[in-house]
């Protein structure tokens, strides 16, 4: 299976980082993000630098934190996948969902046949101790 570089438009990594479009456009002009122009001509960041940026934004102390009000065991984080660690039978698969890092353990399998790596798109659903990552199919 060859890889495929995911890109996101400056609407979607400002959706996945939790901030303005206009955020990631000052970033992009101040050298804190690479972006590069897809085939229409509209700004695209590549998957593993929104990554590495998110996991940069994300270590920031933003003051203290509160447990959200009303959370239940149908919790979904959506982020950037920041590191896949792997050997034979299984994984471990961070993700950065806005301000939080989430950790999943799962087959090695599973990591391939999700094809997760650092850059991509993938959804943390949580219920109690267990996170099951999700990321989107491929429709062709």
């Amino acid at each position: 299976m060859i890889p495929v570089m995911t890109h996101y438009r400056i609407s979607e990594a400002a959706g996945l980082l939790g901030v303005s479009d206009d955020t990631v456009r000052r970033w992009v002009d101040d050298g804190l993000l690479v972006a590069s122009s897809d085939q229409a001509g509209r700004k695209v960041i590549e998957g593993a630098e929104l990554a590495r940026r998110a996991q940069e934004h994300a270590a920031r102390p933003k003051g203290p934190r509160s447990s959200p009000a009303g959370s239940s065991a149908r919790n979904r984080f959506t982020g950037l996948v920041t590191r896949v660690l792997s050997d034979e039978v299984m994984a471990q698969v961070d993700l950065q969902c806005g301000p939080y890092r989430m950790v999943s353990l799962m087959s090695a399998e599973a990591v391939r046949d999700l094809a997760l790596e650092p850059g991509s798109l993938a959804t943390a659903v949580v219920k109690a101790t267990t996170v099951i990552v999700e990321a989107p199919r491929d429709s062709s």
